[in-house]
């Protein structure tokens, strides 16, 4: 069954990680394409699909959400998974979901959804980005768990694998 992993990205931080996630389910034998979200225009061929997004103010990035909300019927009767990457807290871990996650769940009838630590460079922000950052306090560094990555994809596999194919529009 071919996969999509897609996810909307500000500084290419959650870029690398839907690369990862990609390249792990390649290692796996999965025929997976790796595409922006924008770059979609069709997802007939896709058994499963992966979409991610950065956090920005405590929300996903719009391309992600335009993105389900251009294929949500087509995406109930796959296989859906969700990923979130950033911000960090002091101890360098992901901060709690973001408040709009659980509508993109809704929206898309997803397995699971899984919030992945970010990086932080502040040479690659903006102004108002490195005010926002030094407001709350977050720390700069590469806080990205790359195991905790291959072993969500290999937990994906694993569903995958199994089949657990949709049989209506509602999520099992």
């Amino acid at each position: 069954m071919k996969m999509l992993v897609t996810a909307a990205s500000r500084h290419g931080s959650t870029d690398e990680i839907a690369g990862a996630l990609a390249d792990a389910l390649r290692r796996s034998g999965a025929d997976v394409d790796l595409l922006a979200p924008e770059d979609v225009h069709e997802i007939t061929d896709y058994g499963t699909v992966v979409i991610g997004s950065a956090i920005y103010t405590g929300r996903w990035l719009p391309p992600a959400k335009e993105f389900i909300a251009r294929f949500r019927e087509a995406l109930l009767l796959r296989q859906v998974w969700l990923f979130s990457s950033g911000p960090v807290g002091n101890n360098g871990r992901p901060v709690n979901d973001p408040p709009d996650v659980s509508a993109q769940v809704e929206a898309t009838g997803a397995r699971a959804h899984r919030m992945f630590a970010g990086k932080l460079d502040r040479t690659t922000l903006g102004f108002g980005e490195r005010m926002m950052v030094r407001a709350v306090g977050a720390p700069e560094g590469d806080f990205r768990g790359w195991e905790s990555v291959n072993e969500w994809a290999e937990q994906i596999r694993l569903a995958n694998q199994c089949g657990f194919p949709r049989t209506s529009g509602k999520p099992s």
